[in-house]
Order: structure tokens, then C-alpha cells, then sequence
């Protein structure tokens, strides 16, 4: 059976109209906003040389007992480098520690742009091979996770922090931390 003509010229139209639809809602959409799993959850295991220090370890047990901001980061990440300033600030900040998690990237590298620029962290795992980053759903650098008292998850935001990010998502949620102790 033929299909009937108006039909014939009308299914592409619906089709193109629920791409155009599909495409409105899709830029409406914030990049930054990807919902992780692991909000609401212990911070995953992990165990890591410290950058620079490969006889320490950083690990999860480091994220307990205080509030703390862990930082995906690496050298070659310009957006990194955009927010370098701001951790550098925050890191004046008493209520919480900065813990770095440098991401694929080479420790002398690193080093070298910490010597340069100043080193923002209390810790900083280094993670060469992604292997800590993929059990924490580390899409790009930079990601900065607000990590609790008792290392649970609370926040996840992607892109670099600057002064409206630290103002309007992360230090409420530090105080709102603080306050539950």
C-alpha cells in the first residue's frame, strides 16, 4: 500500500521539528551541570604517591575529618592554569584543605608550574595513568569536588572555580558543612 502524499511530505517536517526541539533543549543545557554518581556516597578508595614526594601517600583516608575541596588538575589544562589564581586565594581559607589530584599529566611538569605560580594544596596525589580519576568519574580537568567531614561527596562542579563559582555554589556549601560539623 502507497503511502498517501500528504504523509510523504509531512514525516520529514515532524522529524526535522523534533531534531530543532531536541537541539533548543540541548543548548539550553549547561556543560558544567553533568550529574555525578558518586554525589551522596563515600569518596572512592584510593591510595596515591604524592606529587613531588613519592614516598608519601595522599589517600581517601586524608579526606576525613575535614572539609576539603579536591582539585583535578594538570599542567598542560589552561582552564586550569585560568584558575590558578583563585585556588591560590582559597587556599588563605581556614575551613577546609585543598587536595590536589594531578591528571595525566608528568610530575615534573607539574612541579615545574607549581614553582612558578604557587601551590594552592595541603596534599596532591599524582595520578599519571588516570587510575584514581576514573573511579571518580573525572571527565576533564578541571573538576573540583567538595568532599565532607566524613568523605562523603557533596558537590561536583566542572570548568574552572573563579570568584562567582567560590561566591555562589561552593562557599554556601562549605558553610552549610561547617555548620553541621
Amino acid at each position: 500500500m502507497a503511502m498517501p502524499k500528504s504523509a510523504r511530505y509531512l514525516t520529514p517536517l515532524i522529524v526535522f521539528g523534533a531534531l530543532v526541539l531536541l537541539l533548543v533543549w540541548g543548548l539550553g543545557n549547561d556543560p558544567r551541570e553533568v550529574p555525578s554518581p558518586l554525589i551522596g556516597k563515600p569518596v572512592p578508595a584510593f591510595s596515591l604517591p604524592a606529587l613531588g614526594d613519592p614516598s608519601r601517600t595522599v589517600s581517601d583516608a586524608d579526606l576525613r575529618g575535614t572539609i576539603s575541596l579536591v582539585n583535578v588538575w594538570a599542567s598542560w589544562c589552561v582552564s586550569c592554569r585560568a584558575e590558578h589564581q583563585a585556588l591560590m586565594v582559597l587556599s588563605e581559607l581556614p575551613d577546609f584543605q585543598i587536595v590536589g589530584l594531578n591528571w595525566k599529566d608528568e610530575a615534573a611538569d607539574a612541579l615545574e608550574v607549581l614553582a612558578m605560580t604557587g601551590n594552592p594544596y595541603d596534599l596532591n596525589g599524582y595520578d599519571p595513568d588516570n587510575s584514581v580519576g576514573i573511579h571518580w568519574g573525572v571527565y576533564g580537568a578541571p573538576e573540583t569536588f567538595v568532599v565532607d567531614h566524613q568523605g562523603i561527596i557533596r558537590y561536583k562542579h566542572i570548568g574552572p572555580i573563579d570568584r562567582t563559582v567560590w561566591e555562589k555554589k561552593l562557599q554556601p556549601l562549605v558553610a552549610k558543612l561547617q555548620a553541621e560539623g
